[in-house]
């Protein structure tokens, strides 16, 4: 049994100084740097972009990895348990944030921004503009120069119809696994584990399969006026989450192959599950309001 399981710890486990702080720092630091660089076309923000993701994921590998030993030492008593799960309510509330940030902003910009430009207030200033959503093409965009390429928009059939039906079968099929660990069944866990990695997987092939399609053959691009732009920033960052959440699904997978986590203890898979069901959500409401209305 895993020493974690016996939950004896009496006190709040403090860690001796650590170096990850300022190794993850100094990481971040190329990450933003090189990925501003190579926004503005510095070839060379490419490669100081590699390097810092490559350190922050040698950093997180340390990091997490003396976080789980401590864990299966035994060390984590019922109030690291708690503040654990604060934590990561407030990390996913923090998240909800910033998705609502760009649901708010596809709403004012189809509300508020496009009848506004296209009203008689502004009909001098924008004598050509027609006030239509979605902005498909020069003259019925905010673009009444011409300057946005015309383009065709992303319908929900097939691939975002699928990869809905990927996520909802995927939160399906990781809630078994988690009532497979409650019962103490731990290879049918590991079994249902994998088969939620493999969906995510598949879920992010399809996206990147779209955004080819989209580029290639819709000439829909991040400068396609603003719903190129929130197009791409909704489904790019969810995108991003879905893999975040997939690795993290990956590496509970590996855990509980190595015997970590017990029926009474395991919020470590608790926190993936809850990030991969938020992801799930948003899902939901992007799936609705960007490919449907």
């Amino acid at each position: 049994m895993s020493a974690a399981s016996k939950g004896a710890t009496p006190y709040y486990y403090i860690p001796e100084p650590s170096r990850h702080p300022v190794m993850m720092s100094f990481g971040l630091f190329f990450v933003i740097l090189g990925a501003g660089q190579w926004i503005n076309s510095h070839t060379w923000g490419a490669y100081a972009l590699a390097f810092g993701l490559m350190w922050v994921a040698f950093t997180m590998r340390q990091w997490f990895g003396e976080a789980a030993a401590e864990s299966e030492r035994g060390l984590y008593s019922d109030r690291i348990d708690v503040s654990f799960r604060w934590s990561m309510a407030w990390f996913i509330f923090s998240e909800v944030m910033f998705f609502a940030a760009f649901f708010g902003a596809l709403y004012w910009a189809r509300a508020q921004s496009v009848p506004s430009l296209g009203s008689l207030e502004n009909a001098l200033l924008w004598p050509d503009f027609k006030a239509l959503w979605p902005s498909s093409s020069p003259g019925a965009t905010a673009s009444p120069a011409g300057i946005v390429e015309p383009f065709q928009v992303v319908g929900p059939w097939p691939i975002p119809t699928i990869n809905t039906a990927l996520l909802l079968t995927s939160g399906v099929t990781l809630t078994i696994a988690h009532h497979a660990l409650i019962a103490g069944q731990r290879a049918k866990t590991i079994a249902w584990m994998w088969v939620t990695v493999l969906l995510g997987i598949v879920f992010l092939g399809f996206q990147g399969y779209e955004y080819a399609h989209a580029y290639n053959d819709l000439n829909l691009k991040l400068s396609s006026g603003i719903y190129g732009s929130t197009f791409f920033m909704l489904t790019g960052f969810h995108g991003f989450h879905v893999f975040v959440g997939m690795l993290m699904l990956l590496f509970i997978t590996i855990r509980l192959m190595k015997g970590h986590f017990t029926p009474t203890r395991h919020f470590g898979f608790e926190g993936a599950a809850w990030y991969w069901h938020f992801v799930d959500v948003v899902w939901l409401g992007l799936y609705l309001v960007v490919y449907w209305i």
